[in-house]
């Protein structure tokens, strides 16, 4: 098994190419929370100012899990003047996941 540290590093990334931000711009990637468990870490990836980030499972074989969460007490629907001062990519990122939150409506019958 790595080290945390690894794993955190790993996690960022794997984000940084999911959703293709250049490495110049992944300092702004955080680490919110990271635990180990048997098998792999539990990685929380978040943005410096932002209320949003990503849960990571890292394998004791360095892969990610590419099924990974995102959290958002903000919807795609809400105002993305907060994202104004981020980099592009980052903030096309976090827009496109809190619109993939968003609950369809109920089928009428």
């Amino acid at each position: 098994m790595f080290s945390q540290k690894e794993a955190e590093k790993l996690a960022i990334d794997f984000l940084s190419n999911d959703w293709e931000v250049p490495d110049t711009e992944q300092d702004w990637f955080t680490i919110r929370y990271a635990r180990q468990e048997p098998s792999w870490y539990i990685v929380e990836v978040g943005i410096e100012g932002c209320p949003d980030y990503w849960i990571l499972q890292v394998y004791d074989t360095g892969e990610c899990d590419p099924c990974y969460t995102f959290v958002s007490p903000l919807s795609g629907s809400q105002d993305t003047d907060d994202l104004q001062e981020l980099p592009e990519s980052i903030a096309k990122a976090i827009a496109f996941e809190r619109g993939s939150q968003e609950i369809a409506p109920t089928a009428k019958v």
